[in-house]
C-alpha cells in the first residue's frame, strides 16, 4: 500500500517520539531499542524491538492521523489480532493526539497508547510510563471547528432536539437546511467520537451519557454567542411588560423573533430572576426598537437584541406563555455564555428540560 510523504514523517517522528521515551526509563537507557520495517504486507507501521537481560518484547505499533475514538477502535482490533501469533508482541497505538475517551477504549482492549503530545501508557514487564493532561495539537481544532461550524451546528440542533429519533441522511439534511455533504460531514464527525449508532432504518445519537451529555459538553466550550451582532437598549417599563411588548410587535412586523438567556429560562424554570432581556431578532431591528419605545445605549443597557450569526439558532423556537422562546438546546448554549448565574440557568434547563426528552 502506498504511503504519502506525509504519513512516512508521522511514522518517523512516532518511532523517534517512542524510542526516546523509552531510553529515559533507567533500566532500558543501555537496552538495544531497534526499529524494525514492517511496511509492505504487513499491517503494522513500525515495530521497536526492546531486549534486555530480563525484557525480549516487540512493541508492535499502528500510527494513525487521527486519534479519534472510532479510529483508536479499529486499530486495536488490529493490534490485539496480530499480536496473538507472537507472546512477545506489545501492542501500542499511536497519534497526534489521543483524548481520553479513545485512551479509556485502548485499556479496554489492553493495548498501549503513545501520542505526539505527550499523553502515553505503557505498561510491559518491568515497563510502566503514564503521562497525561497534555492539550490537544492544533490538527484537532481544526476537526472542532467543521463540527461546531453554523452549518454543522444546525445538523447538531437537530439531533439534540429530536430525542432518539432514527435519520436517514437527506432526512437529516432536509430537516436542518443543509446540503447533503454538509450532513455526511457532521456524521462522520460524530461517527469518529463513537456519538452515534447505525441500524437498518438509519443512525442515531447514542444514550444521554454516551452522546448528549459530551456533545453538549464540548459544544459549550466552542460556542461563542459573540458571532452574533449584539444591539444593547434601555427601557424603564417592568420586564414582563417590556417582554410583552416585544413579543407583540415582533409579531406585528412578521420578524423572526425569540426569546433566549434568561427571558428563554424564566419560561421553562420560573424560579429564575433576572434583570435584563434577552432575545434573538432577524429582520428589522432598529422599527422593533422603535415601535416598543426603547432607547439604544452604550452602557447600563437591560435590553439586549442579537441578530443572529446564522438562523439556525430558531430551529425548534416553542411558544411558551405567548411568547416565542429559542429551543431548550440553544437556550443551554447562550445560558453557558452569560455572566452572573447563566452556568446555574444553563444547569436547570439541562436537568429539567434537556435530560427528560432523552430518559
Amino acid at each position: 500500500m502506498a504511503v504519502s510523504v506525509k504519513e512516512r514523517n508521522l511514522i518517523r517522528e512516532a518511532a523517534e517520539q517512542l524510542t526516546t521515551v523509552l531510553r529515559e526509563v533507567p533500566f532500558l537507557a543501555r537496552t538495544s531499542l531497534r526499529q524494525e520495517s514492517t511496511r509492505g504486507d504487513s499491517r503494522l507501521d513500525f515495530i521497536l524491538t526492546v531486549r534486555s537481560e530480563s525484557i525480549n518484547r516487540r512493541l508492535v505499533c499502528e500510527v494513525k492521523s487521527s486519534g479519534q475514538p472510532r479510529v483508536a477502535r479499529e486499530a486495536c482490533l488490529n493490534l490485539v489480532d496480530y499480536a496473538r501469533s507472537d507472546k512477545r508482541d506489545y501492542p501500542v497505538f499511536i497519534a497526534p493526539y489521543i483524548g481520553p475517551a479513545a485512551a479509556e477504549i485502548c485499556d479496554q482492549y489492553e493495548v498501549g497508547y503513545f501520542d505526539l503530545a505527550g499523553n502515553c501508557r505503557l505498561a510491559f514487564d518491568q515497563v510502566y510510563i503514564r503521562t497525561g493532561g497534555f492539550p490537544n495539537p492544533s490538527v484537532q481544532k481544526r476537526d472542532l471547528r467543521s463540527l461546531y461550524s453554523p452549518k454543522a451546528e444546525r445538523v447538531l440542533r437537530v439531533l439534540l432536539t429530536a430525542g432518539r429519533r432514527t435519520w436517514r441522511m437527506q432526512e437529516l439534511a432536509n430537516e436542518a437546511d443543509v446540503s447533503l455533504g454538509q450532513a455526511a460531514n457532521v456524521k462522520k464527525l460524530l461517527s469518529d467520537r463513537e456519538w452515534i449508532e447505525s441500524e437498518a432504518e438509519g443512525f442515531r445519537l447514542r444514550s444521554l451519557d454516551a452522546a448528549v451529555l459530551p456533545i453538549l459538553t464540548e459544544w459549550a466550550e466552542n460556542y461563542r454567542i459573540e458571532r452574533s451582532t449584539l444591539r444593547e437598549y434601555y427601557s424603564l417599563k417592568p420586564i414582563p411588560q417590556m417582554e410583552a411588548e416585544l413579543a407583540e410587535a415582533s409579531r406585528r412586523l412578521k420578524l423572526q423573533f425569540a426569546f433566549s438567556g434568561f427571558s428563554g429560562a424564566v419560561r421553562f424554570a420560573p424560579a429564575v430572576r433576572y434583570q435584563r432581556i434577552t432575545a434573538y431578532c432577524l429582520g428589522n431591528v432598529p422599527e422593533l426598537a422603535d415601535r416598543t419605545g426603547l432607547k439604544q445605549v452604550s452602557s447600563g443597557a437591560n435590553v439586549a437584541i442579537l441578530e443572529p450569526y446564522d438562523a439556525g439558532v430558531f430551529y425548534g423556537i416553542q411558544e411558551v406563555d405567548d411568547a416565542t422562546v429559542v429551543s431548550p438546546v440553544q437556550l443551554y448554549l447562550d445560558l453557558s455564555q452569560t455572566k452572573g448565574r447563566g452556568e446555574e440557568a444553563a444547569a436547570a434547563i439541562l436537568e429539567q428540560v434537556i435530560k427528560p426528552i432523552w430518559r
